[in-house]
């Protein structure tokens, strides 16, 4: 299942599902992708992609993107947030959690330091990382 792909209309699990989100978030310039499992870490979800951006426009274009992907693929969004600032943009499917994010607010909110126990997987070639 390929990110870029439109017409991809059949359901994937949560770990195929933000795999390709994270590929996507990177085909799209995004910087810094990361992607943690917290399954056992978060009562809320199981997995937390984070990124930066290099603009609003940019950000807000991205978040759209995934949640239309999400949707394409049966993870709905449950809910997005954009501060005023567009500064963070949060995009829940429940199970997963993106997070896009300026540089400067990536680093005074460091989510990889609040979930450092978590797994980090390697997006590229989908396998976790040491």
């Amino acid at each position: 299942m390929i990110a870029d792909s439109t017409s991809t209309s059949q359901p994937c699990d949560a770990a195929s599902f933000v795999a390709e989100a994270g590929k996507l978030l990177i085909d799209r310039h995004c910087e810094d992708v990361m992607l943690l499992d917290v399954t056992g870490l978060s009562q809320v979800c199981d997995y937390v992609l984070i990124a930066t951006g290099t603009s609003d426009r940019q950000m807000k274009s991205v978040s759209d993107e995934v949640g239309d992907f999400g949707e394409d693929v049966g993870f709905c969004v449950f809910r997005k947030n954009i501060d005023t600032g567009t500064t963070w943009i949060v995009v829940d499917f429940v199970t997963v959690v993106v997070h896009l994010f300026e540089p400067q607010c990536r680093a005074y909110y460091d989510l990889e330091s609040l979930w450092s126990d978590a797994k980090k997987i390697d997006i590229l070639s989908q396998t976790t990382a040491p």
